[in-house]
């Protein structure tokens, strides 16, 4: 049954993205006194291209040693908290035998012909296809290299290759027992032809590096201060911008009298553009000072009487058109039914929060633009910025930094093209940094998407035949068109229909875009976070319906997927399912299949007779395939149980007289320390390639806290955020 259509496409892709043998070794060379070795990221999909003429080849990433034996690689992806810069520097030391501390991780630069991901199609990190689209090739990359050094050595010492072995960045000869270090290899190595086979992989059980939790690469520089995020930026002569963006979507400036921040001390100039307004100063409270000192008018334009109301309306009279179909299994419209179910659910707007707020850093000279930023899109930074500057691309230079939180906000470059057109009217680098009302207000936001199920069951209450009609806008229709093809959005609808077996299912989708100048975008964990919720809250009410137990319920629809079904009986097992509960208590379950990982969650929750909820405990079981890094998958799925519980029980954003009216924590609230369950990660020991799980735990946990609050109290949430008014008076006994 084709439940996912991204998943899908995303798995086929990455199936095939295995280097070629004339895709790796194509650079090697003494550059600097060090060994330079190029290995390509490409996929025989994409050589095919190249061989017809349509996209020159390239090696897009790197490993440097240097004549000291240290090991440099060059990553492709940023590093955002996720831990990609550990894991795939792990995947590389274990093939390349060498230990964590002899390896240094840098950022790559923007360059789309070099760094591109063989499955966007653009220098893009997200999706959570990072350390699935390594695992092959960086394995390979360090085995390949590591049989270099060793034909090396043999070479020198006039031996077979077979009496050689590696440990820890050496080249050991196993019968004298002579040594020689990588990087006393360096000169030799560069002379050596390509091999024209690839270095057997070592076999997974007797990894010492993969599969064990090494402590991260970019922790030591962020815990002593020397690690260097977009905000971090300082230039020679910046200066510091504050700015205020039109309030109303599509809005424009209409006057401003720039006198009241020049009187300001520390003030240099006003740039006024035809949507915001910029106070560049020499320091950054000057510049808020004299921000705040302005009375700008504003054009407000066509949304100036637009509120929550309206778009809820409108997406509400989306539900009544039919789709375009996404997935189709069977005939729902022949199933024989006894009974029929139906639900309707409405989820809002979401902003990101990330920590660090939006900024950038940017220069513009005559022949030269350069940019400090911190983004998920370095190739499409480095494009946004030549466009705004009037440069061409390679007149621009991006410097990349660790990014203090993406969440799918810093896949755009909105935040680049803006600090440019600043700087472009400043006599020395600007430094432009959002005020966290900027940063809420001008989001990317989460559209409101709202979905309608209709289930028919046989007399013993089990799906005969299953509809799901989606919501939504069409993200992907202009940030990543692969996955936008014949009118559907296919991250829209991914994980729409479960990972059930239903025998007769049907997902349309319903295009409904936003107000033109209401910008929206991804959020972490896309497609799922909209419609696991839905899925695992029809599920759990059929379940009742039915009269069977909710995990029970679901082990009789996941015969085709024992993946799954085996996290769900781990989840059950350390959750203490079928325990006898206190009063208020309630257990939930969810579970999903999605970024090639398999996910249970089990949330235990508490409700007072006013309504008060306490989240108490959260229980996850993951089969992500080979967990690379058991610790950084265990942080992933806490991080996103924590995202996605501050959506459930507060995240809204909403509209008023054409504005965002959040601004700041106090009204887009997220979970505070106190507030915060324990969390259990339960691993399911695999040796099959790795998934993501970035994003799984934010999905899980929204279905599994309002099933919990259902068991609870006998009231079933449709809507989020949770309406804890709603829980007042419910069923409170054991």
């Amino acid at each position: 049954m084709s439940t996912h259509p991204r998943d899908e496409h995303l798995a086929a892709a990455i199936g095939d993205f295995r280097q070629s043998r004339r895709a790796f070794l194509q650079t090697v060379a003494v550059v600097g006194g060090s060994l330079v070795v190029g290995f390509s990221l490409d996929s025989p999909a994409l050589a095919a291209r190249a061989a017809k003429g349509a996209q020159p080849w390239a090696a897009n990433a790197f490993i440097r040693i240097a004549p000291t034996g240290a090991v440099t690689l060059v990553v492709p992806y940023v590093e955002m908290g996720q831990g990609a810069y550990t894991s795939q520097a792990q995947l590389l030391a274990e093939e390349l035998d060498i230990g964590m501390d002899q390896l240094t991780v840098e950022h790559a630069p923007p360059d789309e012909k070099l760094y591109s991901h063989p499955v966007y199609g653009g220098q893009i990190t997200g999706g959570s296809a990072s350390l699935p689209g390594s695992w092959a090739t960086l394995r390979q990359a360090g085995a390949d290299t590591r049989s270099l050094m060793v034909a090396a050595a043999a070479k020198r010492w006039k031996a077979s290759p077979a009496e050689c072995r590696t440990e820890r960045g050496q080249v050991i000869h196993t019968g004298n027992n002579q040594r020689l270090g990588y990087g006393d290899l360096v000169a030799v190595a560069a002379t050596l032809p390509a091999p024209t086979e690839k270095a057997p992989l070592k076999p997974i059980a007797d990894y010492k590096l993969v599969g064990h939790s090494v402590k991260r690469v970019d922790t030591p520089a962020k815990v002593n201060g020397t690690a260097k995020f977009g905000i971090d930026a300082l230039p020679k002569g910046v200066r510091f911008a504050a700015i205020r963006a039109t309030p109303v979507f599509g809005g424009r400036v209409a006057g401003v009298d720039q006198a009241p921040a020049l009187a300001v001390r520390g003030v240099k100039q006003v740039v006024v553009l035809d949507d915001l307004v910029a106070v560049v100063a020499d320091n950054t409270w000057a510049a808020r000072k004299g921000l705040a000192a302005l009375d700008i008018r504003w054009n407000e334009g066509a949304n100036a009487r637009l509120d929550t109301a309206a778009l809820v309306a409108q997406c509400d009279a989306a539900l009544e058109r039919e789709g375009v179909v996404a997935v189709k299994v069977g005939d729902v419209a022949q199933a024989r039914a006894a009974k029929t179910y139906e639900a309707t659910f409405r989820q809002p707007m979401l902003a990101h929060a990330a920590m660090e707020p939006i900024n950038c850093t940017a220069h513009v000279s005559k022949d030269r633009c350069e940019v400090w930023v911190g983004c998920q899109v370095l190739g499409r930074a480095q494009k946004r910025a030549a466009e705004a500057s009037g440069l061409p691309l390679e007149k621009v230079v991006v410097h990349n930094h660790l990014l203090g939180g993406g969440f799918g906000r810093r896949l755009e470059a909105d935040y680049v093209t803006q600090a440019v057109r600043i700087a472009k009217h400043v006599d020395a680098p600007v430094k432009v940094t959002w005020s966290r009302e900027e940063d809420i207000q001008q989001d990317y936001f989460r559209y409101h998407n709202h979905s309608r199920v209709w289930v028919g069951t046989d007399r013993a209450g089990m799906p005969v035949s299953f509809r799901h009609r989606v919501v939504g806008p069409a993200i992907m229709a202009v940030f990543l068109p692969i996955f936008f093809k014949d009118g559907v959005d296919y991250d829209a609808v991914n994980g729409a229909a479960g990972p059930y077996d239903f025998p007769n299912a049907l997902v349309d989708y319903v295009r409904q875009e936003p107000p033109e100048g209401l910008h929206v975008g991804n959020w972490r964990g896309v497609g799922h976070t909209r419609n696991v919720f839905v899925v695992e809250s029809v599920i759990d009410d059929l379940a009742q319906r039915a009269g069977v137990d909710p995990v029970e319920y679901r082990r009789r629809l996941l015969g085709k997927s024992p993946r799954s079904l085996a996290v769900v009986d781990l989840a059950a097992e350390k959750a203490g399912w079928g325990r006898k509960l206190e009063k208020g208590q309630g257990l939930g379950m969810s579970v999903q299949e999605g970024f090639g990982s398999f996910l249970a969650t089990v949330a235990q929750v508490r409700v007072a007779p006013d309504g008060k909820l306490k989240v108490e405990r959260v229980v996850c079981a993951i089969d992500c395939g080979v967990a690379v890094n058991p610790d950084i998958v265990k942080a992933q799925l806490m991080s996103g149980v924590i995202f996605g519980l501050s959506a459930a029980l507060y995240g809204k954003v909403t509209v008023a007289n054409g504005r965002i009216v959040e601004s700041n924590f106090d009204s887009y609230p997220v979970v505070r320390m106190r507030e915060a369950p324990p969390v259990e990660v339960h691993i399911v020991s695999s040796t099959l390639d790795p998934g993501g799980v970035g994003e799984p735990g934010t999905s899980g946990i929204l279905p599994a806290i309002t099933n919990a609050i259902f068991h609870a109290t006998g009231k079933r949430i449709f809507d989020l955020p949770i309406d804890t008014a709603l829980l007042k008076g419910g069923r409170h006994e054991a």
